[in-house]
This record gives structure tokens, C-alpha cells and sequence, in this order.
């Protein structure tokens, strides 16, 4: 059993990704995690879409708050509840499925008792800086029994 979230998020990696929720809804992969680091990689396609023929910024978004919040979690202990309290992201240059795999990169800027915040920066196949950034994650304590 993992003591830390940090573990946890190594184990989940390790077996190729996420089980359940979002992150495999949208085709997600943890691809490296650190203490207060976390690279998520992704495959926008046409089902990713907007009405304009671009990856919906919504995609782009869960992408960047899903980094954010596992760095957050990659510091705390592997049952303390968590969640993002605001997210700010400037979006920089549109993605389509040509412009995969996307990687979003996070790194916690403060940790403290009560808030995190973290930014994330998403780079296309080029490394080009498509979108990025900041996050703030409310910590609510270990998980109720």
C-alpha cells in the first residue's frame, strides 16, 4: 500500500496510465513523476475537436489542471483529499491531431498545510509552448474513514 502520493502516482504510471476517470477518458499517460513534478502525455484526435476544426480548449485545459493536480498530489500523502480551487490558462497556438503526442509539464511553485500551486506548461510534438498555466489546489486532509 503507498504512503505517499508520490508512490501512488509512480505505481499508476508504472502500469500504463489510469484505470478510470478522466485520464482514460481522454487517452492520458503519466509519463514521468517526480516530488512535485508530473509530465502527462496526449493524443488529441478529431473527436478532440471544436466547431472551428481545432482540439477544444477544454482538452487543453483538463491536460494542464490534471498536472497541476498530480505535482500537487506527488507532495502529499497518499490519502489527503485534494482539489483545484482555480486554474488560469492562456492558450497560445491551436492543436490539432497533427500536432501529438502533447505533453503537459508541471512543477509545484508552493506547498503549503492548507494550498499548493503549481504551473504547467503544454508543448506539442515540436516542443512549440501551445498553452500554459497556473493552479491552485485546495488540501483538505487525510481522507475520512
Amino acid at each position: 500500500m503507498s504512503t505517499s502520493g508520490l508512490e501512488t502516482l509512480r505505481e499508476i504510471f508504472a502500469q500504463g496510465g489510469f484505470g478510470r476517470g478522466i485520464g482514460r477518458t481522454l487517452g492520458l499517460l503519466g509519463t514521468d513523476v517526480a516530488f512535485g513534478k508530473v509530465t502527462l502525455q496526449g493524443h488529441p484526435t478529431p473527436d478532440h475537436y471544436n466547431p472551428a476544426g481545432a482540439v477544444h480548449g477544454g482538452y487543453v485545459a483538463t491536460m494542464l489542471d490534471g498536472a497541476i493536480a498530480l505535482a500537487v498530489y506527488s507532495t502529499l500523502a497518499a490519502d489527503t483529499r485534494y482539489s483545484t480551487l482555480d486554474l488560469k490558462i492562456t492558450y497560445l497556438r491551436p492543436l490539432t491531431e497533427s500536432s501529438g503526442p502533447v505533453r503537459a509539464e508541471a512543477t509545484v511553485i508552493h506547498s503549503g498545510r492548507t494550498v499548493a500551486s503549481a504551473e504547467a506548461r503544454l508543448l506539442d510534438k515540436h516542443d512549440r509552448l501551445c498553452a500554459h498555466a497556473t493552479g491552485t489546489c485546495i488540501i483538505a486532509g487525510p481522507q475520512a474513514v
